[in-house]
């Protein structure tokens, strides 16, 4: 643990060394303090959460897209279609869902850059339990958009 928590240390000190004009940077750096540790786990955990925020977003928005859609295609089937209206269901549910894929699209981006600054300036950090779970919230999406552009 400690030869990790040195390495953690060092990289963050020739990080900052560097960016301050040094041109050689020795390995004797001191382990981080459990402050430290502490402080790095909780923000890494805290841009975990966010990321787990924006991917119910993105889930709430492609299933009530979809959900209005299908509500909306068995209510025309047992009604005369109205077309007086602005956006149909089948417009709106590919908005939401687009909407939902790029949104999901941007925090997965954002996150990743978040933890990839993260390892530069501390070391090796936990992987990301969110970046699976956006992964397949986004296929569920683009499952539900080819639905509604081939019109299941």
């Amino acid at each position: 643990m400690e030869c990790a928590e040195t390495s953690i240390r060092g990289a963050a000190l020739a990080k900052e060394l560097r960016s301050r004009g040094a041109t050689e940077v020795t390995d004797s750096a001191k382990p981080l303090d459990s402050g430290t540790r502490l402080a790095i786990d909780r923000t890494r955990l805290a841009y975990e959460r966010t990321m787990m925020a924006w991917i119910r977003t993105a889930a709430s928005l492609i299933t009530f897209g979809f959900t209005i859609y299908k509500f909306f295609q068995l209510e025309i089937k047992t009604s005369a279609p109205n077309p007086n209206h602005l956006i149909g269901p089948r417009g709106f549910a590919l908005i939401m869902i687009s909407i939902g894929l790029f949104s999901l699209a941007m925090a997965g981006l954002q996150h990743h850059a978040s933890l990839r600054s993260m390892k530069e300036l501390y070391g090796t950090i936990p992987r990301s339990v969110a970046g699976p779970v956006a992964l397949l919230v986004a296929l569920m999406g683009v499952v539900a958009l080819i639905g509604v552009v081939i019109r299941a």
